[in-house]
């Protein structure tokens, strides 16, 4: 019983390192490292800012977890393109905004402008990932593409 589960871990464990070796396993672990550090700037400046590193932290774990188990090839009901798109562009949007509040807000509270400084990039790597799946979503549209001949060709 517990070869087997050393055996599955060991599985789950040399996938996750092949995973982050992809670029799209790279950003998602930057993803969940910049989270988990905005977490900790937040918590040491006793503000209620924490909630936006929480929610991303753990959507990026999940879309983590689901991508490097290959799960978005055997759950087909949800579009996981799309659903990634939605989560970092609200990621990007909300970092922005909450990082430029804490800006404004924390003179004299270093570790809340640490934060908003580690917000701000995450809000730079949630839009760049915005981007790389842009370019995902334009590249699959293009080989799905049917024949331009139309009605009037």
């Amino acid at each position: 019983m517990a070869d087997t589960e050393t055996v599955v871990a060991a599985g789950c464990l040399e996938k996750s390192k092949c995973y982050v070796k992809t670029r799209k396993g790279t950003i998602l672990a930057a993803e969940i490292l910049i989270s988990l550090i905005i977490l900790i700037c937040y918590a040491a400046s006793f503000n209620g800012y924490s909630a936006v590193a929480i929610c991303e932290m753990v959507f990026a774990i999940i879309f983590f977890v689901v991508f490097m188990m290959e799960m978005d090839k055997t759950i087909q009901a949800v579009n996981w393109v799309w659903s990634d798109l939605f989560r970092t562009a609200i990621g990007a949007a909300l970092y922005t905004i909450t990082s430029l509040v804490c800006m404004l807000r924390g003179t004299g509270d270093d570790a809340l402008i640490a934060g908003a400084v580690f917000g701000l990039l995450a809000g730079i790597l949630f839009a760049y990932d915005v981007y790389t799946i842009i370019l995902v979503i334009k590249s699959n549209r293009q080989d799905t593409a049917a024949p331009t001949g139309g009605y009037f060709g």
